[in-house]
């Protein structure tokens, strides 16, 4: 009795192309000039002649192929357990291709399993200043198609300073989550909105600064990281120490207002 096709299709998936034992791989890839190379045998438990390994004279004659009788094992360790058998017994080795099987199907699990998502930051991509904003449209550009928002402001000193600085940074966030359906004429209409809120917090002792930062989002069922840009506003008093007031170039030339990037 020879083995079947169903039993070999089963002893081998669910061995998962790899030794029992040391679980390499039992298939070597083609070469240029040459097909795969299996090195791997299917190996009996119980051997059907009386001077094999393991013989068992009580073991049924027709299940000597069956799956329960066959592990996978390189060739390496085919010739090991044939050689000691005193050592790898007929229930060691069906208990090491148990385990085995149960280590394949785990393993097989975990792929199939989504990866946490998490977002990270790439070094290179961090700005290293927060720019002077002095317009609507480019507060409106710096929230467009952001994925996330890290806003932040100096402490307010009165419930008027709260309602200003709440009422820009929502206003911001709000027009960022639509920023792809806004029309042309729309986007004109929301950066004259976010330049008189501007000018407000400017009339009112406040600076804004902001940048965008291209994050990296990883995990979950993607095979490869995708882009996740972050838009970055801070709202500071005039007199806060982080900001550079002016700063000069060699030609005497005044440069934009900008703070360092935390």
């Amino acid at each position: 009795m020879a083995i079947s096709h169903k039993t070999r299709k089963a002893l081998w998936g669910r061995s998962g192309n790899r030794c029992v034992i040391c679980r390499n791989e039992i298939v070597v890839d083609a070469t240029s000039h040459d097909d795969e190379s299996v090195v791997a045998d299917e190996c009996h438990i119980v051997s059907s002649r009386p001077d094999g390994p393991r013989y068992d004279v009580s073991y049924p004659p027709e299940r000597q192929d069956s799956y329960e009788n066959l592990v996978l094992l390189c060739r390496t360790h085919h010739k090991m357990v044939d050689d000691q058998t005193d050592t790898f017994t007929a229930d060691i080795l069906r208990q090491m291709k148990s385990d085995h099987e149960v280590w394949v199907s785990q393993k097989l699990e975990d792929e199939d399993k989504p990866k946490p998502l998490r977002v990270r930051r790439v070094e290179q991509n961090i700005p290293s200043f927060l720019s002077h904003l002095t317009t609507g449209k480019e507060v409106l550009d710096l929230v467009s198609n952001a994925m996330a928002y890290d806003f932040d402001h100096d402490e307010p000193e009165s419930q008027e300073e709260v309602d200003l600085l709440g009422g820009f940074l929502q206003t911001a966030q709000d027009w960022g989550d639509i920023s792809a359906d806004l029309q042309a004429g729309d986007r004109v209409r929301a950066a004259y909105g976010l330049t008189e809120r501007l000018r407000e917090l400017e009339d009112n002792g406040f600076v804004i600064f902001g940048a965008r930062e291209l994050r990296l989002l990883e995990g979950g069922i993607q095979p490869e990281p995708s882009g996740w840009p972050i838009a970055i506003l801070r709202v500071l008093r005039q007199d806060n120490e982080a900001i550079l007031r002016v700063n000069l170039d060699e030609k005497g030339q005044e440069q934009p207002n900008k703070i360092g990037s935390s």
